[in-house]
């Protein structure tokens, strides 16, 4: 096993990759009763383009087979759903889907053996049938049709649709029912036996464990397979400009909602951690809790309450997102653009940059008390091939110079666009 550890949180982690190619990531923590899992598998919503490691054949999937394989994996061959065994246990168990990985995972703090059992043993059994599929696409057309009608999520779709013209981030993660509707038994077992093969898989377990101990038990649970080799990919080419300016709905909401994103076009693995890192610091600098911008709004009742801010990315994507409540969208973003040209002529003053980014440095060290949280983070950082700690570690090296040349380069406002869902009319 290979050690890695954060000198600065007395934190380590045992990485090991394993002969079948899989990658297992082991945090101990010592006097702790929950324990924590999550097997993932690099296998997203923009995952619909790929070539066939050992037959080299090309293959275009529907939209949303991530999402429906993720859903069918609990339906076992003898009746039973291993969600429901699980939870028959006193166990937490959940599964997810996002646009570049799926993830199982349960949380306990006893019966933890008899979980992996089950985790192991369904996610690595697929059962498929065409009865058992046709009955979940009705399933997941219901699913679809609640999103559709979620504001929310119509806000965040809305605000992609303009960033990205042809990027398969723009796909809805569910798919549509009618893609689904193209969805087999044989479409499943070509997606499961690419993407579920151990060397496209991570996982990550959090807990009192003794790290040889608990890999030896994992081991002993594998199925053997035989090394596929590379699966190849296949996206369309990256797009140098936002594709719209402005995205206006109407839906049964009360008050306005709206997302401002910023398009990072100078997306790339150098220096990723650190971007990262700067661009937490600047947005909370722009419009967070302890802004000036954010108390100006809300006094005024501009802003209803602290927006979200987040920075999403892969190798095929980055964006920043913010988005809250406002009965004025336009003026939230006219006075963020104002702000932000601000800060790049003036630049950002020191003060107010060490305060954010102790508070900042703060955020990522809490996250390590939830067993949970720890052992997420490191399986959704090594899809991306970041090791965790980086983000503590080379936290120093993140200097306001750095950060102003953050803020100059992605903070454009031709890489800018507002996605509003308003009150019907």
């Amino acid at each position: 096993m290979k050690i890695v550890e954060s000198s600065k949180i007395k934190e380590k982690a045992y990485v090991e990759k394993l002969e079948n190619g899989m990658t297992l990531i082991i945090i101990p923590r010592k006097n702790t009763k929950k324990k924590y899992i999550i097997w993932g598998t690099h296998f997203g919503s923009i995952d619909n383009h790929f070539i066939m490691p050992k037959t080299g054949e090309e293959v275009f999937i529907p939209d949303g087979v991530a999402h429906f394989l993720e859903h069918k994996m609990f339906e076992q061959q003898n009746g039973t759903n291993s969600l429901d065994t699980l939870m028959a246990l006193g166990i937490d168990a959940n599964a997810y889907t996002t646009n570049d990985h799926t993830a199982y995972l349960f949380e306990c703090t006893e019966h933890f053996y008899e979980g992996l059992d089950e985790l192991m043993d369904y996610v690595q059994n697929p059962y498929f049938t065409d009865e058992n599929v046709e009955k979940e696409k009705g399933i997941i057309g219901q699913e679809i049709n609640m999103y559709d009608d979620d504001p929310g999520w119509q806000l965040y779709m809305n605000a992609l649709d303009c960033m990205y013209k042809e990027n398969p981030i723009k796909i809805d993660i569910a798919g549509t029912v009618e893609s689904i509707s193209k969805i087999t038994p044989d479409v499943l077992y070509k997606c499961y036996n690419t993407f579920y093969h151990p060397s496209n898989m991570t996982m990550a377990i959090c807990g009192d464990f003794e790290p040889e101990e608990i890999s030896k038990e994992v081991k002993k649970r594998l199925v053997p397979k035989e090394n596929q080799g590379e699966i190849k990919r296949i996206y369309p080419a990256k797009e140098d400009a936002i594709y719209q300016k402005d995205k206006i709905v109407q839906m049964e909401v009360s008050i306005p909602m709206f997302m401002i994103g910023y398009k990072d076009i100078q997306n790339s693995q150098e220096n990723r951690i650190q971007k990262h890192i700067a661009i937490e610091i600047l947005l909370n600098m722009i419009i967070g809790k302890s802004s000036n911008l954010y108390q100006e709004l809300y006094e005024k009742g501009i802003l209803l309450a602290q927006p979200d801010l987040d920075y999403e990315f892969t190798d095929q994507y980055a964006h920043i997102l913010l988005s809250g409540f406002s009965k004025e969208p336009q003026l939230v973003k006219q006075k963020m653009d104002e702000t932000v040209r601000k800060m790049q002529e003036e630049g950002l003053e020191e003060g107010h940059f060490e305060r954010i980014k102790k508070k900042i440095y703060g955020d990522y060290v809490v996250e390590y008390n939830s067993v949970a949280e720890t052992a997420r983070m490191f399986l959704a950082d090594n899809m991306k091939q970041i090791n965790s700690f980086d983000y503590i570690e080379d936290f120093e090296s993140v200097t306001k110079q750095y950060t102003e040349e953050v803020l100059k380069n992605i903070f454009k406002e031709e890489n800018e666009v507002l996605s509003v869902v308003e009150p019907n009319k």
